[in-house]
This record gives structure tokens, sequence and C-alpha cells, in this order.
């Protein structure tokens, strides 16, 4: 986040923003797949339900009892007696100095001595450098939720993150069933219920939607059928358990947190949960963490969030007709865009992009703006007869077929655990048809991702926590002040709309710093993108200063257009640092 560059660490410095942009993009485009929907299956057989194991209030405390309990015994521990850091494995690719250790920890906190499951945790210590003091360890999640944050150390190596590398051991994590050696599934990636591309209509019909229901219902079966009682164990509140039990594992009596996306809706419920132990927080493109909200009706806020993005994304792409060829309206790029749709609907591009891929590809122009010269070109090579770039941009990887699976079963499984959905089709298919009539892009797609919600087969879910409530606070913790905390969004965020991080700001109190990128949309602002919103971050981890109230930054500048000609010519810049990756995250 500083602004030295040294030749000396130049090739180091390319190789990590390599490894990074490679994670970046094969994370990213997977898990906008997920939006596709499972396929629907032949034959509805009736939901098992899981039992969350009794009274859910009384579950609760006993849960929070166990996770206090992990955490002072890990805490009275020796110095230098509790993560033991080696090698990472093989499988993450985490070059030196990287390191990793294993976490575990009790997959039911009220029973702490009863089953663990492991948690991957990653670290590079503090650099030191310029003589800078340790200040511990920042530890950072990327949101999902569903998605690993194990990449996170490699930033160490860029001249960005110097400065915040030098004072802190730079700490990455894989939650609760994600990746690892014990993943969360909810069916066999191996053996998918279809095969060849996916069909996601624009205007779904009744039989499009009855196929949908069989699917969510088939999908939450699964679930429960493949997880079992373990089900009811995924959700943010044993997420914020396994939070406290990392930082005391850490040696950290107070926690240094980064959360991108889902990550600060998690980062907001910790501190809710233990203002005494939060040292520094930066919130990074906020969900609006209103109990009400929580999780259905964010994600109908999704829908014009998502709308608005795409829009500025055609809007983009008719600036620049001379180089694309689209039109020169936001309405003329767009039927271009439905030309492209209606073509690979009758034949898909490559034998493998369907609607279903061409919408996920098209996702992440909505939530990162870095995407758009390449997706304009991609379209417009297709309607000049060429569908190899789109092929290749939105072409499923089978090489990740488990790693999408895994990152939706747990998005799935913590989204329908942590608040009551909707049983009622109806309820659903009359919300979303009124949306779907002013925000088309993305509305049927993201129903029919948490439409298993609707069907979760464990009896008991989560109630939400109030954010900011001082009722909230884990029993039996001394009252404690939250100190200043930084709430960090784009103003025409999609994912994670700006109206979320005005009200997390409000319900964090007087103390918290709102930092607002102006007129930009990407998702995840934090990390190489725009200097200004950067140095409000590096300052506050740095010294524990916050901007003000209420600052806000100018834009990052928006891509250059770029036809598929110049790309080839050399390699783009890749990102500075993976966003939160999961799409639709809320």
């Amino acid at each position: 986040m500083g602004t030295t560059r040294t030749t000396g660490t130049a090739r180091a410095t390319s190789t990590t923003r390599t490894l990074l942009g490679r994670r970046h993009a094969a994370a990213a485009a997977l898990l906008c797949l997920t939006t596709l929907g499972s396929p629907p299956s032949a034959h509805a057989a009736p939901v098992p339900t899981v039992p969350a194991g009794g009274d859910a209030a009384r579950r609760a405390a006993a849960a929070d009892a166990g996770a206090e309990v992990a955490a002072r015994r890990l805490a009275r521990r020796p110095a230098g007696a509790g993560l033991a850091f080696g090698p990472c494995p093989a499988a993450e690719e985490l070059p030196s100095p990287v390191r990793c250790a294993t976490l575990r920890v009790p997959l039911d906190y009220a029973r702490p001595d009863g089953p663990q499951i492991p948690l991957t945790v990653s670290r590079v210590p503090a650099t030191g450098r310029g003589g800078a003091a340790r200040q511990g360890a920042l530890v950072y999640n990327p949101g999902g939720p569903g998605a690993s944050g194990l990449f996170f150390p490699l930033v160490a190596d860029l001249p960005e993150w110097e400065r915040i590398g030098a004072a802190y051991d730079l700490v990455g994590y894989a939650p609760r069933g994600v990746a690892g050696p014990a993943p969360l599934s909810c069916e066999d990636p191996a053996a998918p219920a279809h095969a060849g591309p996916t069909p996601l209509p624009a205007d779904p019909s009744p039989a499009d939607k009855r196929a949908r229901i069989a699917a969510a219902r088939a999908y939450a079966r699964g679930c429960a059928q493949r997880s079992g009682a373990a089900l009811a164990y995924y959700s943010t509140p044993d997420n914020v358990r396994d939070l406290h039990v990392l930082r005391a594992a850490l040696g950290e009596p107070k926690l240094t947190f980064m959360g991108a996306s889902y990550g600060t809706y998690l980062g907001a419920v910790y501190a809710t949960r233990h203002p005494g132990h939060v040292r520094r927080m930066v919130l990074d493109s906020a969900v609006n963490p209103d109990p009400r909200r929580i999780w259905y009706r964010n994600n109908l806020d999704q829908g014009a969030g998502f709308e608005r993005r795409w829009r500025d994304f055609l809007t983009w792409a008719a600036r620049h007709h001379a180089v694309y060829g689209l039109g020169t309206t936001p309405a003329a790029v767009r039927a271009s865009y439905e030309r492209v749709r209606d073509a690979v609907a009758r034949a898909p591009a490559g034998g493998v992009v369907g609607t279903g891929e061409l919408q996920s590809a098209y996702l992440r122009a909505a939530y990162y703006d870095e995407v758009w010269p390449e997706r304009a070109a991609a379209l417009s090579a297709f309607l000049a007869g060429d569908p190899g770039p789109l092929t290749e941009q939105a072409r499923p990887d089978p090489a990740s077929a488990a790693a999408r699976e895994n990152s939706r079963a747990v998005y799935t499984a913590v989204m329908c655990n942590d608040a009551p959905w909707p049983a009622d089709w109806a309820v659903w298919d009359r919300d979303n048809t009124r949306l779907a009539r002013r925000a088309p892009f993305e509305t049927w797609a993201n129903a029919f991702l948490n439409l298993p919600c609707a069907y979760w087969p464990v009896r008991e879910r989560q109630q939400p926590v109030a954010v900011g409530a001082r009722s909230a606070a884990v029993p039996g913790e001394q009252p404690a002040a939250l100190p200043g905390t930084l709430v960090v969004a784009a103003e025409r965020d999609g994912a994670t709309p700006y109206p979320g991080a005005l009200e997390l700001q409000r319900r964090l109190g007087l103390r918290s710093s709102l930092v607002t990128e102006a007129g930009a949309g990407t998702h995840g602002v934090v990390g190489g993108r725009n200097a200004c919103v950067d140095g409000h971050v590096e300052r506050y981890l740095l010294t524990g200063a916050t901007p003000g109230r209420r600052v806000t930054c100018a834009p990052h500048p928006e891509p250059a257009p770029v036809s598929l000609d110049d790309r080839a010519a050399g390699p783009g810049k890749v990102p500075a640092v993976p966003r939160a990756l999961l799409p639709p995250v809320v």
C-alpha cells in the first residue's frame, strides 16, 4: 500500500502478482459458476431433517462457553507452543516464505471435547523492514462464505503492502468446511448429474421454475445426506467462534482483522460479541448487517445493485464503440449481449458455453471493472464470427469442479443456517418476478442459487446477531467499548450495495469511520487500485488513527479499451490482491 518500489524485488513481485492473479481469476471464475444452481433431479424425495441439538438459545450459550474455554486453553500456553507452522499443503501451491499450520476446533462448540475439525492457517511473519516494530498478526477473511484466505500472506511480497507486512504477521486461513482435509460437500463433483452447457432462461417459464424447485430440493437433500448432523454447524456464529480461537492460538490478546464482503459481516459479528478482544478492524465492501435483511432481503437488494453495475459496463462499452462495435448506447450494447445469449442458447459456444456459463462469465463484469475490456472484446469477436474468446473466458474448468462444489456447499450451508428463509415458493416467485421487471440481469440466477434455503433440512436456524448491540455480547465477558473501526466501500458496488456500508457504520458507533470510493463499483476496494483508500487503510493499521467520521476518495480510473489483438501483444496487469471471491455473497 506504500509507494516504494525497488528493482531488487521486481522479479519476486512479478511472480507474486502472477500467482495472485491466477488465484483471483480461477477462484472468481469457478465461484461465479455457482449461480447456475444444481441440475434438476428426476426423483424428488423428501428432504431429511437434521436436528441442531436441542433448544437453540441454550445450545448457542453452551457453544459460546465452549469457545471461550477453547480460547483460554490456548491463551495459557507458553510462548511458542501455539500453532506449529511448517510447509504448506502441496495442493495450495503457496511458495516460501508462506508457512502453514493446522488448528483443530470443535465441530460443535457446545461439546468442546467432542469431534474436532481442522482449519488450515497460513502465515508470513512480519519482516521488520525499516526498523518497524512488530504489532502482532493481521488476520484476513476474503468473504464468500466459502472462499479461502490462504493466499493472503502472498501480498507480503508486494510493494503496496510493504509497510503493513513490516509491522504485521500476515495470516490467512481456510474457514470451516473450505477445502483442506475436511471439505463440506453436497453433491459428488466427480459424478455430475448432467453433462453439457447449463441453460439459464432470461425469463423462466413455469416449467423452468418447477425444474429449479426440484433442483433446490435435491441439493438440500444432498447436503443432509453427505454431511449428516454436522451440517448444522456451518454458520456465522460458528465461524466467529473459530476466529476467536484462532486469535488465541496466534497468541494475540486482541484481534487485528481485515474482512472483505461476507468477511465484513463476520468481523462485525465478532466485534459485537467480543468487543474487548478487538484491536483494529478493516471491513471492506460491507454487507448490510440489519438482522431483518440477513439473508433473504440482502439477496433481493443485490438485484438492483447488479443491474446498476451491469449498466455501468454497458455504458463503458458504448463509449468505446469504435473499438468494440457493440453499439453507441447502453441499450444497443445490451441488445448485442442479448444476441449472443440467444445464439448460445441455440448452439453453445464451443459446445460448452450456454446461457448459464455466459451469465456467470458476465456477472464478473458486474464485480470487477478490470475484466471489462476482455468481456467486451469477446462479445465483439463472437458477433464477428469468432466464438473462441468467449469460449475461453466462459468455459467451465473441469479441474476446478471439486473446488466449485465445495465453495457452493459452504456458501449454501452458512446462508441457510444463519437465518430463517421463506419456505413458501410463492413468496420467492412473487418477490423475484417483481424485481426481475426492473433488474433482469442477475435476479433469477441469484434466486435459484439460494433456493435450497427454502427447503433446508436443519430444523433450528440461527437468529441473526444484532450487530452493534451491547446485549449481543457473549455473556460473561467484561463490558468493553469497541475501538475505532474502518469501513471501506465503493459507492456503486453491486454485490454489497452502498446503503449496507452506511448501516454498518451506524451500528458500529461513533468511533467508526467510513471511507467511500465515490463513483466506483469494483467489489473489494482495498489492495492496490486506489492510493487514497489504501493510504487511509495503511495509516489506520499502523497507527490506529481513523480518518474522520466519513471521507471520500476519487474513483480509480476506468480500464482503457483494449482489443483482443492488443492484448495478445503482451500480458495485462495482474490484479494486486484477489478480492472477495464468491458471488452472490449476500
